[in-house]
């Protein structure tokens, strides 16, 4: 174990607990912001106070890391501050998004996203796609095996996605703006159509594309009983038309790996930072 990195996990959902438990295999590490959360055995004794004026080398944040003026750690009683988690001077703190609204928060620290990670992103995919599934697996009353389903974009979850529901037996189709994304879609096997057509007898619809792609013309054009599923960041694929006639129709499913695989995903982000220090992104200067 390297004891010459300390590092502090500072709030969060589950992930971050995980991630907590992984790195302690290899460093220092402390778990701040889970007094209220039910802890598995790996990581009830990480748990830590500020009381004793401990300096951390290191602090990881979560996917989402602000709520207000503090950190976003909803399993803690009262507000988790930058002025109270004792980070070294020079020291770095790694974060999912908002990371420039993170560096004000922290200017006497180096800020790093853990999104930067290729191998982090696409494994994450990967989780999106499968929690997407099970959620559609939930809500449809319908196997899988030839279910007409279409997919918007062909980026890391959709292609994830294509793949997985194909194993099902689903018959794919991936909605595209260019000829390159047709091209990739067809790589994947799936059907192609374009998004300025896009509409039909799908039965389910999942949405990966950042941007609008949906508006209350587009999806007057599908099934009346068609399961629309948003895995896009906002402001997502769907108007505010789209939405409101869609109702509970439209399922937003965002962070998906946190709720369905979160030991997993931990250790995805645990492998990343882990991965980063190494490379030398956690040096520090008095």
């Amino acid at each position: 174990m390297r004891n010459d990195i300390k590092i502090l996990i500072a709030g969060g959902d589950m992930r971050q607990v995980y991630c907590a438990a992984q790195l302690a295999e290899r460093y220092s590490v402390s778990l701040a912001g889970f007094e209220n959360a039910q802890l598995p055995p790996a990581a009830a004794e990480l748990n830590t106070s500020f009381a004793d004026g401990e300096l951390f080398d290191v602090a990881v944040l979560p996917m989402k890391p602000l709520s207000g003026e503090g950190v976003n750690a909803p399993y803690h009683s009262g507000k988790l501050l930058p002025a109270d988690m004792n980070i070294r001077g020079g020291g770095t703190v790694f974060a999912g998004l908002d990371t420039e609204r993170v560096a004000e928060l922290f200017p006497r620290q180096k800020v790093v996203s853990y999104l930067g990670r290729e191998e982090l992103l696409l494994k994450n995919a990967v989780l999106t796609a499968e929690g997407a599934v099970q959620l559609a697996l939930e809500a449809l009353d319908r196997a899988f095996s030839g279910l007409p389903v279409l997919v918007v974009g062909t980026g890391r979850i959709a292609s994830a996605l294509i793949l997985i529901l194909r194993g099902f037996g689903a018959d794919v189709t991936a909605a595209v703006r260019s000829s390159a994304s047709a091209a990739r879609a067809q790589l994947l096997g799936a059907k192609q159509t374009y998004t300025d057509s896009i509409g039909g007898e799908y039965v389910l619809v999942f949405n990966t594309a950042p941007e609008n792609v949906f508006s209350d013309t587009e999806v007057g054009r599908f099934r009346e009983d068609t399961l629309f599923i948003e895995l896009a960041s906002a402001p997502g694929g769907f108007d505010d038309a789209a939405a409101e006639l869609l109702g509970e129709r439209l399922v937003r499913a965002p962070g998906l790996p946190g709720k369905t695989a979160p030991v997993t995903a931990g250790e995805i982000i645990a492998e990343a930072v882990s991965a980063m220090i190494e490379e030398g992104g956690a040096g520090y200067e008095d």
